[in-house]
Formats: C-alpha cells, structure tokens, sequence
C-alpha cells in the first residue's frame, strides 16, 4: 500500500527547502558587506565635516540597500544560468563603485568608467569561478 510520507516537524508544505536551512554566515557576509559600504559611503559623504544625524542616516540607508541587494543576489543567483549570475554581479558591483566614486564629486565620465571598469572585472572573475566549480 502507498501513502504519503510524514513530513518534518515544524515544515510548512509552502516553504521551500532551501529557505529553511539558511546557515548563519548567508546573513553574516551581506551584513558585513552592508556595513563597510555604508560606513564608507558616509565617510566619503562626509567630506572632512562633522558627523551629523543626516550623514548617520545616509550611512544606514545605503548600508541596508547594499545589502538587500547583495542577500537577494545570493539567494537568487544560484538558479541562473552561470553568465547571467556572473554578469549580475558585475553589474551590481561596478554600479556601487561607480556611485562610492560619483560622492567624491568627480566628473561623472570617470565615475563611468571606474563603474565600468570594477564590473567587467568582478564579472569576468566571477565566471571564472562559477564556470571551474560547475560540475
């Protein structure tokens, strides 16, 4: 006779079972990564001034969005074709270098191809990777 299987304590039949097991450190680097990209985009915001509530704030906000952003691409990048996961952080990266360097009241040309620059390589290394661990 055939009949349905127990299902684990605790699981719901909508949650998916990679979301159930997501280890400390898939919190721990985006929130990391967020941190230093915050406090440097403060710090560059800053601009030898005081610290002020604004640049505090600033700091947060583009900490957070950072990584959002770096947790959603970890999260989803696994289910892509490897040039298109590669390709999205590339352009996620270069994106976020080129505006850290758009604060330092550079010309928006150079800001471009600094972006430019750090996405084609952060693209094409992460390719190389994605491409060597494929089985």
């Amino acid at each position: 006779m055939a009949h349905a299987a127990p299902t684990a304590p605790g699981r719901q039949p909508w949650q998916s079972a990679d979301m159930a097991h997501l280890s400390r450190s898939a919190y721990a680097r985006p929130l990391l990564a967020g941190l230093v990209y915050g406090v440097w985009a403060a710090f560059i915001q800053r601009q030898t001034g005081p610290v002020d509530a604004g640049n505090v704030f600033y700091g947060i906000l583009c900490g957070v969005l950072f990584a959002g952003i770096l947790f959603a691409l970890a999260r989803i990048g696994p289910r892509l074709r490897r040039e298109v996961h590669a390709a999205s952080y590339g352009v996620f990266l270069g994106i976020a270098a080129g505006y850290l360097h758009s604060l330092t009241n550079e010309s928006v040309l150079r800001s471009t191809v600094i972006g430019l620059f750090v996405g084609l390589g952060v693209g094409l290394a992460a390719y190389y990777r994605y491409y060597q661990r494929e089985n």
